[in-house]
């Protein structure tokens, strides 16, 4: 105590800083970043305007004309619009039609968008692969820092209650105060040989549980922080696999976390795979979901899709053929339809058929 009496404010606010993001005693600074401001008529382009995308014209099982052949998320902000993030930059469908966002990197290329959120002011935050842009309506402000923003580190964003941004990139964590970086230590991991990207620090996701809690999704199990420790669940602790992809709060209160050998529930004491028997040779949980009925949805084996209600497990079928998504997301819109976005575009799911959405819909 002698020491907080002796020291001013600014250094107060230093030692906080240190106490709050860092777990190895090193002291951590703010980094900052540079900011430039775009008016979105300048970066718009009208999807009717633009050629044809179709990866191959020997693929039967979707047609040309798609939003993007991979997409890596859909999100409906607070006005109805929906916006998908894509192997291809940043695409909004409102009344207007579809358009999309030439967004690029601090090196002039074109970017990957991995997150889309919206804060409590109705902007909406990007996360892509090189940078972070804020959208308030008009005009984009970007985000870059060459070294840690750089184009294949950006994984994963959230923003707590607070309006506090976190991001997960393949070096860590970091949160972003809307000026300045900041390290958020998280030990680390193993690399993963079975997928395309990995790191000792990757960070495949973060979420806010009810209860102002973030929990990391990293390749050493799933970490916990509440305000002033981090808690590590990993197979010590019965987690079977320490690659964790994904974790949601359920509308319970327990947490499910997917991971490279199942899905696991997770009360606050005990865990259990409930997915144990579902892994095949291919093995893996994709993206996890869990809709406003409490009913969770989930992608196993890279291809089969399966909806879980609390007791029985449900393939989820295309009536008409055998073609089913490869999601890299599973979403509920307003109007309580189910989305599946990865490769091969977007499709909703209705009466047992998996509709291919495209840039002229159906919408």
């Amino acid at each position: 105590m002698r020491l907080f009496k002796r020291i001013n404010t600014c250094c107060f606010t230093l030692i906080l800083l240190f106490i709050f993001n860092s777990c190895e005693g090193q002291n951590i600074q703010p980094i900052q970043v540079k900011t430039t401001i775009i008016h979105k008529d300048s970066i718009c382009l009208r999807a009717e305007t633009l050629p044809e995308f179709r990866n191959s014209v020997h693929d039967k099982d979707y047609q040309g004309n798609q939003i993007s052949g991979v997409i890596r998320t859909v999100f409906q902000d607070s006005k109805g619009n929906l916006w998908f993030g894509t192997q291809n930059g940043l695409a909004r469908y409102d009344t207007s039609g579809l358009v999309y966002f030439d967004l690029l990197d601090s090196n002039g290329q074109g970017v990957t968008v991995h997150a889309i959120i919206e804060d409590k002011k109705g902007s909406i935050w990007i996360g892509y692969g090189g940078g972070i842009a804020k959208f308030d309506g008009q005009y984009f402000t970007v985000f870059h820092e060459k070294e840690i923003l750089k184009s294949t580190s950006l994984w994963s964003l959230t923003m707590d209650k607070k309006g506090l941004l976190w991001i997960g990139t393949t070096d860590g964590v970091y949160t972003f105060d809307g000026e300045a970086l900041t390290p958020f230590e998280i030990p680390e991991g193993k690399i993963n040989p079975s997928v395309g990207i990995s790191t000792p620090k990757m960070i495949h996701s973060i979420i806010e549980d009810s209860k102002g809690r973030m929990w990391f999704a990293t390749n050493g199990g799933v970490y916990i922080y509440d305000g002033n420790s981090l808690k590590n669940i990993s197979e010590k602790d019965g987690l079977q696999s320490n690659f964790v992809n994904q974790i949601i709060e359920s509308k319970e209160g327990n947490y499910w976390i997917s991971t490279a050998t199942g899905i696991f529930k997770y009360n606050g004491n005990t865990l259990t795979n409930i997915t144990e028997k579902l892994i095949g040779n291919e093995g893996g949980i994709g993206c996890i979901f869990e809709d406003r009925e409490g009913t969770l949805w989930f992608c196993v084996n890279k291809r089969d899709i399966y909806s879980y209600n609390g007791k029985t497990f449900t393939k989820v079928k295309n009536k008409d053929s055998d073609f089913s998504p490869f999601p890299f997301q599973i979403y509920q819109d307003k109007q309580e339809r189910i989305w599946f976005v990865g490769f091969k575009g977007a499709y909703r799911y209705k009466n047992e058929t998996f509709i291919n959405v495209t840039r002229i819909g159906p919408w």
